[in-house]
């Protein structure tokens, strides 16, 4: 196994524009309280509420373009969210390594995002297979 136990990774994002329309282009969820501003801070919030699972986009992109090796696949992840991410927002991934299991080629990830408060926005884990 290329990994160890307590490696670690760090990864900036941001929630730019283009992301943005791209999910919504892609996946068309246009509930108002990601596409509506007025309706948004009507339910408290700052303003547009980005989708959550761009934030499972920007796992796939570590898992599947940041580890040093791409022979790899994403078995199960759980994901909490804490805090809304807004429009513009730049983030960062902080991973490790939490398990290996050898002997079926496996690891643990757990891994939060934070943002430039370094305020945790979601965590969670990702189990991966070497394949």
């Amino acid at each position: 196994m290329i990994f160890r136990n307590g490696d670690n990774f760090e990864i900036d994002y941001q929630v730019t524009e283009k992301v943005y329309e791209g999910f919504i282009a892609i996946f068309n969820d246009r509930n108002p309280l990601h596409t509506d501003e007025q309706f948004a801070k009507e339910k408290n919030f700052v303003g547009r509420v980005m989708h959550g699972a761009i934030l499972i986009g920007f796992l796939s992109n570590f898992i599947g373009e940041m580890l040093p090796i791409k022979n790899v696949i994403i078995l199960s992840y759980t994901i909490s969210f804490k805090r809304p991410v807004y429009l513009d927002d730049k983030l960062k991934l902080y991973a490790t390594v939490a398990d290996i299991f050898p002997s079926v080629n496996c690891a643990d990830f757990k891994y939060e995002f934070k943002n430039c408060d370094n305020i945790t926005i979601s965590k969670g884990k990702i189990s991966i297979r070497v394949i």
